[in-house]
This record gives C-alpha cells, sequence and structure tokens, in this order.
C-alpha cells in the first residue's frame, strides 16, 4: 500500500509555547499508524528542534520543515539550507507550496533546484502543486499541473521518484473555504498518477503518494481520503487544531 500522510502545516502561525502545547494536545491521542501511515508537522523554522525532540520516539511521526533553500549553501541572509536540516535530522521538507509561489515567486526551474538539494541532502520533498481560480474555470487545469511536474520534477530518476510525495492543492480552495468535492480531487489526483505512470511507468506510479491540501477538516477528511488515488492530505487552518486534526489523522485509509 502506498503511504498514506496527514501533513500538519502550521505556517507562520503560534508561539514556541503554543506550538508544543498543540503537538501535546495532538499525542494525547492514540492513532494506528504503521510503515504505511505517518504522521508530519511542518512547523516554522524556530520551532523545528523543539518539535522534533517532543516527538522523539513517536514511531512514524515526523517533523517537517516549510521551505529550504535553492542554493547549498553561502552568503544568503536568512536562508536555511536542506544541508542544515539534515544537520538537525530533519528529513521532511515543503518544496513549492502555493504561497511561496504566488508571494516569493517561487518558479518551476528553481522549485527543481530545491527538490536535487533535499534529495542530495537526504531529506524528503513533499512537492506541491495545484492551479489557480482562473486556470481552473478555463477547464486547463490537467496541463498546469502537468507542466509545474514536467519542470520541476521529471528531471530525477525512476528511483528517485519510487515513493515520492506530492501534495495537489488547488489554489482556490485554500484559506477561501471552498473546497474540491472529493470527485474533483480524485480527478486531478487520478491526472497525476497518469501522467507520472506515461513518463516512470505504472509500478512507479503505483508508489508515489499523492496528498490533497484544500480546506481539509475533520468533517470532509474521510470522503476525501476515501477516494481511490487520495493519499492523505496536507492540512493548514485545521492542523491548528487538536481535536480537528486527531480527527484527520484518524481519517487516513
Amino acid at each position: 500500500m502506498r503511504k498514506q500522510i496527514a501533513a500538519a502545516n502550521w505556517k507562520m502561525n503560534l508561539t514556541l509555547t503554543e506550538g508544543i502545547q498543540l503537538a501535546e494536545d495532538i499525542l494525547k491521542n492514540e492513532f494506528d499508524l504503521n510503515k504505511s501511515r505517518a504522521v508530519l508537522m511542518a512547523v516554522p523554522f524556530p520551532y523545528l528542534i523543539s518539535i522534533q525532540q517532543l516527538l522523539k520516539g513517536q514511531a512514524n511521526i515526523h517533523v517537517c520543515a516549510q521551505n529550504c533553500a535553492s542554493t547549498k549553501n553561502g552568503a544568503y541572509t536568512g536562508e536555511v539550507s536542506a544541508e542544515m536540516l539534515n544537520s538537525i535530522g530533519v528529513h521532511y521538507v515543503l518544496i513549492g507550496h502555493s504561497e511561496r509561489r504566488e508571494y516569493y515567486h517561487e518558479d518551476n526551474a528553481l522549485l527543481a533546484a530545491k527538490v536535487n538539494l533535499a534529495l542530495a541532502n537526504e531529506v524528503v520533498p513533499v512537492f506541491c502543486c495545484g492551479e489557480p481560480l482562473a486556470v481552473r474555470e478555463a477547464e486547463t487545469q490537467n496541463a498546469f499541473v502537468e507542466n509545474q511536474l514536467k519542470e520541476s520534477i521529471f528531471h530525477l530518476s525512476a528511483d528517485q521518484m519510487k515513493g515520492f510525495i506530492i501534495a495537489y492543492e488547488p489554489i482556490w480552495a485554500i484559506g477561501t473555504g471552498k473546497t474540491a468535492s472529493s470527485d474533483q480531487a480524485q480527478e486531478l489526483h487520478a491526472h497525476i498518477r497518469s501522467v507520472i505512470a506515461a513518463q516512470y511507468g505504472a509500478e512507479v506510479a503505483e508508489s508515489v503518494t499523492i496528498l490533497y491540501g484544500g480546506s481539509v477538516k475533520a468533517a470532509n477528511a474521510a470522503d476525501i481520503f476515501g477516494k481511490p488515488d487520495v493519499d492523505g492530505g496536507l492540512v493548514g487552518g485545521a492542523s491548528l487544531i487538536a481535536s480537528e486534526f486527531s480527527t484527520i489523522i484518524k481519517s487516513l485509509k
């Protein structure tokens, strides 16, 4: 079975004290996590070590960085490299989140460089893709997302793509209260898997975890995750509420 993942993206929220309390409240729950089910907590950079220590000994619950630099090292004030993440034992990173693309103008070529550096430093990318409202309304979302994949990750080898993690996030459904229906999510996830299969073959495509990100909450998680090509979620606002995110974790296949 493909890895099923509930990934929390705290974004730029919470103080350290609040973050620790949130993580502790989530950990009070009992989760059936095994080699095919995992939880990621993408927390702000200053909290990575503290939350990592809190999760020590927790099976299949990992911290995740929200970003990394597109360069190895050097005079880049304010940047955090993949090598730095590896050095503190952080082995997951979000790359290409829609907010990074929109607010910081990260393009597909730059994201390809980030993916390469993450993999070179044994940090697993959670590669984000997805279309804005205008593209969805023009019904060209399939081609738009396919181009994001081709320009940022399709240079990877088949071995590098095995078990890769992708998060499809319809930008028009992030923080707007709008949610793609479970059928819409399945349609795009299936398309992503078919594009990967055309490039790398069915075996690789079936190994890739594809998460849905777009106003996932406790009330709709089971319906969305129940679709055959949806392997969990990248969760924003609902991940800041312990009871909500705990229910989302329990909704994994």
